[in-house]
């Protein structure tokens, strides 16, 4: 079995309510490889957890490390979970919210760029944050976590 496999991410989904429909507040993957892609590079703000961490308090804590903002109170709609392409479990809640997207102060990774330079780089989280309407977020979200906007849109009729 790959080191890959069994792998758990959870995150929270904001929404607001907008005109008649509802708009997502989705982040842009950080780093190189997601630099100049716009579909497959947005992503429900998540992050890994261990096993022994519950994946609500995972995804709460992880929505304060992506975009350095506390999470929203409110109800939290389970929306359930997804295996993305790269074996990865994602676990997922929606909270109705409100907040600026250039008040976000994203976390940030390191890893080794260019490939086997030897240099280390910092990038963030997360390179950008916005709302968008169910049929864009549909257009560049990685494509299993569609599955979550497609449940949001159930629960919200």
């Amino acid at each position: 079995m790959s080191a890959r496999r069994g792998r758990r991410s959870a995150g929270l989904l904001l929404y607001r309510r907008f005109g008649d429909g509802l708009e997502v507040l989705l982040g842009h993957m950080g780093g190189p490889f997601f630099a100049r892609r716009e579909a497959g590079a947005w992503t429900v703000p998540k992050g890994e957890y261990d096993p022994e961490e519950p994946a609500w308090e995972a995804a709460r804590r992880e929505f304060r490390e992506e975009l350095g903002l506390p999470p929203p109170d409110g109800e939290a709609v389970p929306l359930g979970e997804v295996r993305q392409t790269n074996g990865k479990t994602v676990t997922a809640w929606a909270i109705e919210g409100d907040l600026d997207p250039a008040a976000i102060v994203p976390g940030t990774f390191t890893m080794e760029w260019p490939p086997r330079s030897g240099r280390t780089q910092e990038f963030p989280e997360l390179d950008r944050v916005a709302w968008l309407g169910l049929d864009r977020a549909r257009e560049v979200i990685v494509t299993a976590q569609a599955a979550f906007l497609d449940r949001l849109a159930e629960h919200s009729l």
